[in-house]
């Protein structure tokens, strides 16, 4: 009797211990199985973790050398802007104090007479009211033959420097105001300028 409950007993053990091996190998494996899962899982968000990073900062960068660009194109076109208009002052200013009563006596007399002789007599000198007031002694003097044949001096409170010629029919004007002859020069010079800041902005 005592040998067969010791059998017993040993099987039950032997059992018992053959059970919770197999149990512990399974738990194991499923255990590894996980651990492993994990492991990849972890392994591929952290793959997609660093293209989504360099994406980023793929993005951030060509985002930052566009508006790098354009704060330069920005900062181009205002001191364009700014010099333009700095030469566009500069050229009135000159243009205006070109026109002296020298100039205007050295200039005036030559013309008309030239124009004059090609039969052009029904002339209007427009001048500056405070030029003519000054120098309408002497264009009497310089121009009485072309003043007889119909050449007129007028003045006109609007112009501030130079000088307009018009026929008194109205059916041509030339205008040689500082300010039509300003314009003249800027229109002219203002490509340029700009083709000189274009190429030094490329040079950059």
């Amino acid at each position: 009797m005592d040998i067969q409950v010791q059998e017993l007993i040993d099987k039950i053990k032997k059992d018992g211990i053959e059970t919770a091996s197999e149990e512990a190998a399974r738990l194991k494996q499923e255990a590894e199985a996980e651990a492993r899962q994990i492991v990849e899982s972890a392994k591929k968000e952290a793959e997609e973790i660093i293209v989504r990073g360099k994406q980023d900062a793929e993005r951030s960068e060509k985002a930052g050398i566009a508006a790098l660009n354009q704060a330069s194109r920005n900062l181009v076109l205002a001191f364009k802007d700014e010099i333009q208009a700095l030469l566009d002052k500069l050229i009135a200013a000159q243009t205006g104090a070109s026109y002296n009563e020298d100039v205007l006596k050295a200039v005036l007399p030559d013309l008309l007479k030239a124009w004059a002789a090609k039969g052009e007599d029904s002339l209007a000198v427009i001048l500056p009211e405070s030029a003519l007031d000054k120098l309408r002694g002497f264009f009497n003097e310089k121009l009485s033959s072309e003043i007889k044949k119909g050449v007129e001096l007028r003045s006109d409170r609007n112009l501030a420097c130079g000088f307009r010629i018009a026929n008194k029919d109205g059916s041509a004007y030339y205008d040689f105001s500082a300010d039509s002859v300003a314009e003249l020069l800027s229109a002219y010079l203002n490509p340029r300028l700009a083709e000189i800041l274009k190429t030094s902005a490329r040079g950059i």
